[in-house]
């Protein structure tokens, strides 16, 4: 009521109502700390639902580098690929993943409106509809739906990881239905070691902040099982001799790096998991700096090197040098100064430069440089906690990357010679010729410039 009298007096402007404002003042219940528990609630619900889609509009950013990164006849594939591996993560996380990787509270019988769940393989369950804080999850924490909706996120990016090194030779089933596999079993297991309270936690001591290792580095160990069983692109390694497959649209890869470099600000940020004091704000905008000039270092180190190095810049070494970055700064971007974050960064964007051509030499074909950027910056990135951080340990974060890596990289070995025996994962050298855009989906990209474009 006093509300709607004040709005009123406010308009009306009345020499009465302006004095009867001090005393309504008083009279009002104060609003802004009244309930300090759920105001947490609100604001890390909040942080989890704005954080969770940056790094959904990620996905954005993965199909549009590697749709400008890939040959035109190609394109189309990327886009089909990135498309249904999200849409794959967000049921299999659902039906699956989420009660893996958090099992501490899924392993029990229950059900409530939205249905019911049975130990660690049920389904995802949220809040009642109107639920008031009496029924509330967890009011110190947030939202049950919003800490699905941002845990998602983070595995549907994983799969995107893999997606990028596989193009322009593997069929599109094979590569969905690992995608399912992917979401469902391998980056919830390993994720429940850390995130999941698990043994890399507990017994190690593993930091890893927003995943270069849980998340980044599984994408790169599952994508490189994937291309060793795969094998190269026809006529990609000839004679001894590297042949380049120039990107269809450079402008295109271009704008998906600044839509990822966007997007891990809710990557990153979010991963402070709370926004409810004044220190939890400071701290994620000391991640959101420290995220945006790792990036800035990675990009600047690939432009400058590839400049001494090939005596030219080469633009997607340093898109892929900023999303090496990215990666690195992503274990702990809470701890180091602006000018650590800097030169984490700037090393990230290093290592890409030289290790795009040593995985040329060993003749594994990377299509986008996910590799490079994914896995081995992620390995960079979880050692560059040691810097910064005192509370890891050498032991904790070496042991856990071997952990996760091993196991990552055995299982999904497996699964992609399972795939290759039972049904194949390669298209035939005819298809893979003509391009996955004809050959698998029957559609061009472009068809104006191609073959649509000719008139019978």
């Amino acid at each position: 009521m006093n509300r709607v009298f004040l709005k009123s007096a406010g308009l009306a402007l009345g020499a009465t109502a302006l004095a009867a404002l001090p005393a309504l003042a008083q009279d009002a219940e104060p609003v802004a700390g009244a309930v300090p528990e759920q105001s947490v609630w609100v604001f890390n619900t909040l942080l989890f639902l704005v954080a969770g889609f940056l790094v959904m509009f990620m996905a954005a950013g993965f199909a549009m580098l590697e749709a400008g990164l890939v040959r035109t006849k190609n394109v189309t594939m990327q886009l089909t690929k990135n498309v249904a591996l999200f849409a794959i993560a967000a049921i299999m996380y659902y039906l699956i993943g989420y009660n893996l990787m958090y099992p501490l509270g899924s392993w029990s019988i229950g059900s409530d409106e939205t249905g019911g769940y049975l130990g660690a393989f049920g389904v995802a369950i949220m809040e009642a509809v109107g639920v008031g804080a009496d029924a509330a999850d967890d009011l110190s924490y947030a939202s049950t739906g919003s800490d699905f909706y941002f845990q998602l996120m983070f595995c549907a990016t994983t799969a995107s990881i893999v997606s990028g090194t596989l193009a322009e030779r593997i069929k599109l089933w094979p590569f969905l239905i690992f995608v399912v596999f992917l979401t469902a079993f391998i980056y919830p297991i390993q994720a429940s070691w850390k995130w999941g309270g698990g043994f890399l936690d507990s017994q190690y001591g593993f930091l890893d902040f927003a995943g270069s290792t849980v998340v980044h580095s599984v994408g790169g160990w599952a994508a490189l099982a994937g291309a060793i069983v795969l094998g190269p692109r026809l006529g990609k390694y000839k004679d001894g001799r590297v042949t380049p497959f120039p990107g269809s649209n450079l402008p295109l890869a271009t704008l998906g790096t600044f839509i990822l470099w966007l997007g891990w600000f809710g990557f990153n940020g979010g991963s402070q998991l709370a926004l409810g004091s004044i220190g939890d704000g400071a701290d994620v905008s000391r991640i959101f700096v420290n995220t945006n000039t790792a990036a800035a270092g990675g990009a600047l180190a690939a432009l400058i090197l590839t400049q001494v190095v090939y005596g030219k810049i080469d633009l997607t070494m340093v898109l892929n040098g900023a999303l090496a970055g990215l990666v690195s700064i992503t274990a702990e971007p809470l701890t180091p100064t602006l000018g650590m974050a800097t030169i984490i960064g700037a090393i990230g964007g290093v290592i890409v430069v030289f290790a795009v051509p040593m995985l040329d030499r060993m003749k594994i074909d990377d299509v986008v440089g996910a590799i490079p950027v994914h896995l081995f910056c992620g390995i960079w990135g979880t050692l560059a906690v040691l810097i910064t951080n005192s509370d890891a340990t050498f032991m904790g974060q070496i042991m856990s990357i071997i952990i996760v890596g091993v196991f990552v990289f055995v299982v999904s070995l497996a699964l992609w010679f399972i795939l290759n025996m039972v049904m194949g994962i390669r298209v035939s050298a005819e298809d893979e010729i003509a391009g996955l855009d004809s050959s698998e989906l029957g559609m061009e990209a472009y068809p104006e410039f191609g073959k649509g474009s000719q008139i019978s």
